[in-house]
């Protein structure tokens, strides 16, 4: 039987551009990790944003649920469908024009398609730094990375997703579109609406284009992994780097010695770059003169707060340092399934919450295996748990809901987030109602429903 919607949205982007047989749809209903799986009525590929808008038209005519979707690097399913698979995913990866490029105002203007990777190589070729950097930024896109307001290993120096964005282009949920487009630092005239959309995951629109900001590129890099007693040491080690560098200290992350194993194991080509620490940590310097920097390093060894490590000779070696960092993720996938946290606590909590919650969790679940990493450098860890023989994982998964109670209810006895930069998706939409202040809910359920009264924007998700 003809589906009436689906031959709109074919008149709309063409026939190619609409996918709606189930093995087409299959590698867009499964979540990077593998955690959700969902269904949907069709996939569509709008290549601008007018064919964005006119989509957005005809499925909220026809009352009929969207899911935006960029390069599907979700780590809470915030892309992914439910099961009931009516809805209509909108995949954004046609959209992907650097529009403009405006060095003087130190601005970039692109479409949400655009990965990550390309938005980086256009401004690097026009002589500036887009400073936001992830792992997954060959695969990941801009409109993703806005609606998670997603941070990486230089929010130390240049914030958040939402601190480098200046003006954004989104399609409301009634179709309509809203050009925000600004490349503005001063603009005094009321609420501001680009802030709504970055970080709400789809929910209250679907953002088409951004204007981004851009900065020096540094003249020289120096990039060190370090090992450290402990995090304690770390973040003392973190109080010296910024008193001593200052904004150029650009990157500073914390690694667990079970955490660089793993990468040892599944990464092909891993090498260990120090002798054995039971924490490391990989910091970036950028502009700062080498020899400035190894006379700071040698300070600290002499001074015991560092006990060994390497300084990269080479773009090559630094690239190889990076990679032990980047593959941790990857190298837990191949592992098999783990439980996953990313919270967010004050930079001097971090030592006191890696005590409270290793020895609540310890005490519950005799054996648990923790891979603890991450920006240490702002208070955000990647703490990860499993059993040490992946056959035991399916079992532990059972557990998750108990073993996230210990570990928010550790990040929350400290102030702290339970999402500090992946968002909330499905995974954490029900466990932020015990940690979120009843009022804030409130308000950003008021949010919603003045947006997208019917609540066809992505549901299921956030709220």
């Amino acid at each position: 039987m003809r589906d009436p919607l689906i031959e709109q949205l074919r008149s709309i982007v063409g026939s190619a551009q609409v996918l709606s047989e189930t093995a087409d749809l299959q590698p867009f209903l499964t979540d990077w990790r593998g955690r959700f799986r969902g269904a949907a009525r069709c996939l569509v590929r709008p290549g601008n944003r007018d064919e964005v808008a006119a989509v957005v038209r005809a499925c909220a005519t026809a009352g009929v649920a969207i899911v935006p979707q960029g390069g599907n690097t979700s780590l809470c399913g915030a892309a992914t469908p439910d099961a009931s698979g009516t809805a209509v995913i909108v995949s954004l990866g046609r959209l992907n024009r650097i529009r403009a490029v405006d060095p003087l105002n130190d601005t970039i203007t692109v479409e949400a398609g655009c990965t990550l990777a390309a938005v980086q190589e256009a401004a690097r070729a026009a002589g500036r730094l887009f400073p936001l950097a992830l792992a997954s930024e060959g695969t990941c896109q801009i409109g993703g990375n806005l609606s998670t307001n997603a941070g990486g290993v230089q929010v130390l120096r240049y914030g958040n997703t939402r601190e480098l964005t200046l003006g954004l282009e989104v399609v409301l949920a009634d179709g309509s579109l809203w050009d925000g487009l600004r490349g503005l630092r001063k603009d005094n005239t009321g609420y501001d609406l680009k802030q709504l959309f970055i970080g709400a995951e789809g929910t209250l629109g679907i953002i088409t284009a951004a204007v981004l900001k851009l900065f020096a590129l540094p003249p020289v890099q120096t990039t060190c992994w370090l090992n450290v007693a402990s995090p304690a040491a770390a973040v003392e080690l973190l109080r010296r780097a910024k008193d001593a560098f200052d904004a150029q200290l650009t990157a500073f992350e914390l690694v667990s010695e079970t955490a660089l194993g793993l990468v040892l194991q599944h990464i092909p080509g891993s090498q260990r770059p120090a002798a054995v620490s039971p924490w490391y940590v990989l910091a970036e310097f950028s502009g700062s003169p080498p020899a400035a920097v190894e006379a700071w390093l040698a300070g600290q060894l002499e001074g015991g707060g560092v006990s060994d490590g390497t300084v990269a000779a080479s773009q090559a070696q630094a690239a190889r340092l990076w990679a032990l960092r980047e593959n941790i993720s990857e190298a837990q996938k191949i592992e098999g399934i783990s439980i996953k946290h990313d919270i967010a606590v004050p930079v001097s909590s971090i030592p006191e919450f890696l005590s409270l919650a290793d020895a609540a969790l310890a005490a519950a679940f005799p054996g648990i295996r923790v891979v603890a990493f991450g920006h240490v450098g702002d208070g955000n860890l990647h703490y990860n748990l499993s059993q040490p023989l992946a056959a035991d994982n399916a079992a532990f998964i059972a557990c998750q809901p108990a073993v996230n109670r210990l570990v928010h209810d550790a990040v929350h006895a400290l102030n702290g987030s339970i999402s500090a930069e992946h968002g909330l998706g499905q995974l954490k939409r029900e466990e932020i109602r015990r940690y979120k202040n009843p009022q804030e809910m409130a308000l950003m359920r008021t949010i919603k429903h003045a947006l997208d009264p019917r609540g066809l924007m992505n549901p299921g998700k956030l709220l």
